[in-house]
């Protein structure tokens, strides 16, 4: 009976040991910040298409490999920006490599989720230590060259 459940235990972990990881960011950034998880997936999206922007396709690829829900993240960014000129600030901080356009962009952005601008500076260490933790010292410092720091 003991082995029986203990095995029983063991697949249960298993079974939910990947649903926790996909969303260990997203819970990291709600549980830290108590925000929504729309506006931790929203405003983690944004700076991943920051990254994304500023980066080299394989570089990128190597922060892609330690986020399993990157792309529904950026995703999400990119529906925050549904009117015109949110569309246009998403667009000028993505093309625009200036610190200052970048942080107009990602303002923008984190307006829209129903966040002030200083969510960014809240966002930020919270995914480099993510990223670290996951990905080691070589992906937080690419996320973090790409973000101008």
């Amino acid at each position: 009976m003991t082995k029986l459940l203990r095995s029983l235990t063991l697949c249960l972990l298993i079974l939910h040991v990947p649903s926790a990881f996909a969303n260990g960011l997203l819970e990291a950034l709600t549980g830290s910040l108590g925000i929504t998880s729309e506006q931790a997936s929203g405003g983690a999206g944004a700076l991943f298409n920051l990254a994304q922007s500023n980066l080299s396709e394989g570089e990128f690829a190597q922060i892609a490999d330690v986020v399993p829900d990157i792309q529904e993240m950026m995703s999400a960014a990119d529906s925050t920006s549904g009117n015109a000129s949110g569309m246009a600030a998403l667009g000028s901080m993505l093309g625009d490599k200036s610190g200052a356009g970048s942080m107009a962009g990602l303002a923008s952005v984190f307006s829209g989720l129903g966040m002030d601008s200083d969510m960014v500076g809240q966002f930020t260490p919270i995914i480099l230590e993510y990223l670290q933790s996951n990905g080691g010292e070589a992906v937080m410092q690419l996320m973090k060259g790409a973000l101008g720091m």
